[in-house]
């Protein structure tokens, strides 16, 4: 029976059709950017939006959020393919041109020539110079707290989260939050300006050393590095440690391990912006971020794996879900459709749906319940846990700051008495006297 070529871009509504977008956005190689891109905004700045205490609480999170993820997941492939690489990679042959955005992984499999080493140097240099990123999302915290200082006069966080009455904010505290931030932002511009020069150094100067060598191969494939004779951790230092570029259709995209020390740095700023500001601060960041960061650098891949495997062990999604748990992707998903069809009286429109929504329901899923639960609940659940903390630390300071009043008070009655007994028994004893 033949077949004839059939249309079924027409043929779905409005948001099935949103649906297919997002998920050939999540499937396409080297849209990581992108795809993370929608998932931090969905996670980390819609809650905190939505959950807002204060005006202050509302500005810093969103400047912060749109700020961290424009900089972690587009700055990378800007700066690494525009500026390092056109900078570093002049003096290449073509040969090596083209095989700049190969996975450094892939020469470690094999007996280095003296072409590949020079190119895994240069691939180092470039890697090196996009640390830029991690080191200002270092900052940014920083950033944030000097933002808020300037435009609501206050780097109290109990006054920016809304918990205390007292809308003041003490001189002390601000000097403490301005001075610090600018302290952290010198250091990060210092230590950037020793990564730039040694990654000028790699560039330039690598070829007569052996050390240069085996550095540059340990910060583009640690793994490969550390676990020679197993495959499958070498993959995963390398994956999520390694600062390697992802190779986006022949050009340079952010790969997991940048996004990684985008995540790790970016932390560090987040514990000492928060430390400056307070205790409830400082609380509230170690209370979610743990859970957050790990979040951003694996995305849904383990919710993902685990759903999957639940549905196959369940024998559901079968034409979309193999073995290996591979989901179909849409190059196939036509001739699939076709296929189904030449045994099927169904109509092929509807066969397609069929697939596309498995295809949704395995990808959305997961998705969805990162954002609720990653997303709305963790940051739900840090800004009640931070009132409760605050109150249980106010009720307890004035619980002490009684005892102590009545201690005192305690103290003053006994003198008192103390001194009645005295000047009672000095007036008796002359009392006796003149007697």
């Amino acid at each position: 029976m033949e077949i004839k070529n059939i249309s079924f871009k027409n043929n779905i509504n409005p948001i099935m059709g949103i649906t297919k977008k997002f998920l050939q956005l999540q499937e396409g190689k080297g849209n990581l950017s992108h795809i993370r891109f929608i998932q931090d905004s969905a996670i980390g700045l819609a809650p905190k939006a939505i959950f807002a205490r204060t005006k202050a609480d509302l500005a810093e999170n969103s400047f912060l959020e749109l700020s961290e993820s424009c900089l972690v997941y587009y700055a990378p492939s800007l700066l690494g393919s525009k500026v390092f690489k056109n900078v570093y990679s002049k003096g290449l042959n073509t040969e090596q041109q083209k095989n700049i955005v190969k996975p450094a992984a892939e020469f470690l499999k094999k007996q280095l020539s003296l072409s590949d080493k020079k190119l895994l140097r240069i691939k180092a240099a470039i890697s090196l110079g996009c640390l830029a990123i991690p080191i200002c999302e270092y900052s940014l915290s920083y950033i944030k707290n000097l933002f808020t200082l300037r435009i609501f006069k206050t780097g109290e966080f109990n006054n920016i989260a809304n918990l205390s009455k007292s809308k003041t904010s003490t001189d002390k505290r601000n000097e403490h939050v301005k001075k610090s931030a600018i302290s952290h932002i010198k250091k990060a511009a210092m230590i950037y300006s020793s990564i730039l020069t040694s990654s000028i150094l790699f560039a330039r100067k690598g070829n007569t050393s052996k050390i240069i060598d085996k550095i540059s191969e340990f910060i583009l494939a640690p793994g490969s590095k550390m676990f020679k004779n197993n495959s499958k951790k070498a993959a995963l230092i390398n994956k999520y440690f390694g600062l390697d570029f992802a190779n986006k259709n022949g050009k340079l995209a952010m790969s997991h391990g940048q996004l990684t020390s985008c995540v790790l740095l970016g932390g560090l700023g987040y514990f000492g912006a928060a430390k400056d500001r307070g205790k409830q601060n400082l609380l509230e960041v170690a209370s979610t971020f743990p859970l957050v960061g790990s979040y951003i650098i694996c995305g849904n891949e383990f919710l993902e794996n685990t759903f999957k495997k639940f549905l196959y062990k369940k024998n559901l999604c079968k034409y979309v879900l193999n073995k290996d748990l591979s989901v179909l992707p849409f190059d196939k998903l036509e001739e699939v459709t076709k296929i189904l069809a030449t045994g099927n009286n169904e109509n092929k429109n509807e066969i397609y749906k069929k697939l596309l929504k498995q295809k949704a329901f395995i990808s959305l899923v997961p998705f969805l319940f990162g954002i609720g639960v990653m997303g709305f609940f963790v940051v739900g659940m840090s800004r009640m846990f931070t009132k409760m903390r605050y109150n249980a630390d106010l009720k307890k300071s004035k619980s002490e700051q009684d005892n102590f009043i009545k201690y005192n008070q305690q103290i003053f009655l006994d003198k008192y008495k103390f001194y009645n007994f005295i000047t009672e028994s000095s007036y008796n004893q002359t009392s006796h006297g003149k007697n």
